[in-house]
């Protein structure tokens, strides 16, 4: 294990754990979180990763499938067993739906397919320190609506609702605030990853995508549009 950290520690310091033989791309990754001012422990075999994820003192980890000894969903399955909760991010070569769902089973919280964009890597880092601690959670549920995270499934009682990704996406963020009013910044940051606010109306368009194949005629409306402020997701009363 190699500590590749190149900042001083501090009390609101981002700690990333980064479980990766490739010497490589583990060098590129802690470069990049680097400039970010995440600081950056390097385990470069399962077993070690498993040691320092299991130290908790890591705030998010990073963890490659291929591993030398302990593979990584070996890793995570077992730190889950040990009541670790940190929030992982899987990296693999692996991209067919059964992998990924795989990667997600074992207990990773995000799945990203080799090779990737640095700037996704750190969005997605970025995306699982902003989730709420429940978000452990595989079934959200949300008067009759209710999501499975791990089947890819929704269903409002007995009906099945077929989405898009983006549209799945966009409800999950929706399902795990629900009473909350989101902006179109809010969500475009966190459903699109943009870093700005662009003059679009593709939240919009979205949400009334969404809304026609949540809120069908003669159900009770689960998805308003606040004037002026944005968009919530309330149950019946």
């Amino acid at each position: 294990m190699t500590d590749m950290a190149g900042t001083a520690t501090g009390l609101d310091e981002i700690r990333v754990l980064l479980v990766e033989d490739d010497r490589d791309i583990a060098v590129e990754i802690v470069g990049e979180l680097e400039s970010r001012n995440f600081a950056v422990t390097l385990a470069e075999t399962g077993d070690t990763g498993l040691e320092q994820a299991c130290s908790g003192t890591h705030n998010v980890m990073v963890v490659d499938r291929m591993l030398p000894g302990m593979d990584g969903l070996s890793l995570i399955e077992t730190m889950r067993g040990q009541g670790v909760r940190t929030p992982v991010l899987v990296l693999s070569a692996l991209g067919a739906v059964d992998d990924r769902v795989s990667g997600l089973k074992a207990g990773g919280d995000d799945y990203l397919t080799k090779p990737f964009a640095m700037e996704e890597l750190v969005a997605r880092i970025e995306a699982l320190l902003r989730r709420p601690d429940d978000s452990r959670q595989t079934v959200l549920r949300v008067g009759p609506l209710s999501m499975d995270l791990i089947d890819r499934t929704v269903m409002r009682g007995e009906r099945e609702i077929e989405l898009l990704p983006r549209e799945f996406r966009l409800l999950e963020y929706l399902m795990r605030r629900p009473g909350q009013v989101l902006t179109r910044a809010m969500l475009l940051e966190e459903v699109w990853n943009y870093r700005f606010t662009p003059q679009t109306n593709l939240v919009d368009v979205h949400i009334g995508k969404l809304r026609r194949k949540v809120d069908v005629a003669g159900e009770a409306v689960l998805i308003h549009s606040i004037r002026g402020a944005g968009f919530t997701l309330q149950a019946p009363e």
